[in-house]
């Protein structure tokens, strides 16, 4: 499998994309882009270097772990996921179904 690489803004940017590599079947590191002085705007990058099981399996919790950041309570936000395939292919995970999300898996 190429790399898949995960782009994380937010301000629970960092908790997020730990939680993300945290995923059963999913295997990866990240780094932490700098905060911008004028938004306060944290960026990860995570790069996911293996996949463990079936795709169709890690799509629906990529799925669920983003809906359940969007949903936090906690105040802090994570308004933009956008995941690049190795073919160059880019989804922005709002509003993106589990099938969506394979397709880049696979790709």
């Amino acid at each position: 499998m190429a790399e898949i690489q995960v782009a994380i803004e937010g301000e629970d940017s960092v908790s997020a994309t730990e939680n993300l590599l945290s995923i059963s079947g999913i295997s990866g590191n990240y780094t932490k882009s700098g905060e911008t002085e004028k938004e306060g705007v944290v960026t990860t990058i995570a790069t996911i270097v293996g996949i463990v099981g079936g795709t169709m399996a890690i799509a629906e919790q990529i799925r669920k772990w983003y809906l359940e950041y969007k949903q936090s309570k906690s105040g802090k936000t994570i308004p933009k996921v956008l995941i690049v395939g190795k073919n160059g292919e880019r989804l922005l995970l709002e509003g993106a179904t589990a099938e969506q999300i394979q397709k880049i898996l696979n790709s």
